[in-house]
């Protein structure tokens, strides 16, 4: 049994502006650097065995910063981790998206794609490390998907709120990976999220 802990990095200009990222390599801003300290700070009081992060800027300085806090070494970067390919919305606003796709957040890549390549990269990690409790720094688009992949798409397609900076335990059993915690709190479908108009939060 490994425990991967799947935390969002922090903010940046573009998240502050409400654009999609995607694979476009925006770096942190202040409050995303504190928000990384600050997670740091709140997981240190726990044990790490290693982390781990995609190797997009804005994930890759979170996990060097958070590494520095909790006392280990230069995260594994691994390429199957980054954001989701959002193609053509990548830097647009929910507003733009609006008058260009009436609503309808245009991605690349489908969410049963980013599992497809995520899911093979978290078992490889817990069985690189097992019995271990792992730190995964990665993005919005990639922890939403997992979670609703793992909660059978219970999850509506919109609506679910990755905070930057958040941390999500995620358990890997026998080959299975399963919800502990969403946010710091117990999963359960009491969590499920309400349903809002087109959300940039990925």
């Amino acid at each position: 049994m490994t425990d991967l802990v799947l935390v969002r990095h922090g903010e940046t200009e573009w998240n502050r502006l409400g654009r999609v990222q995607g694979l476009s390599d925006i770096p942190l801003n202040e409050t995303g650097r504190r928000q990384a300290r600050e997670a740091g700070r709140r997981l240190a009081r726990q044990h790490w065995d290693g982390i781990a992060s995609s190797p997009l800027s804005r994930a890759a300085e979170t996990a060097r910063i958070i590494a520095s806090e909790v006392a280990l070494g230069e995260p594994e970067l691994v390429e199957a981790l980054v954001e989701r390919n959002y193609g053509e919305a990548e830097g647009m606003t929910g507003e733009e998206i609006d008058r260009r796709w009436a609503g309808v957040l245009k991605a690349r890549e489908p969410r049963e794609a980013v599992i497809e390549r995520v899911r093979p990269a978290l078992l490889a990690l817990a069985e690189k490390h097992p019995g271990s409790r792992l730190l995964v720094v990665s993005h919005g688009g990639v922890i939403g998907s997992l979670v609703r992949d793992v909660t059978r798409w219970t999850w509506p397609e919109r609506g679910v709120r990755i905070e930057n900076g958040s941390d999500h335990v995620f358990r890997v059993e026998d080959g299975r990976i399963s919800l502990i915690t969403f946010a710091g709190r117990p999963w359960s479908s009491d969590l499920l999220p309400v349903v809002d108009p087109v959300s940039t939060a990925d």
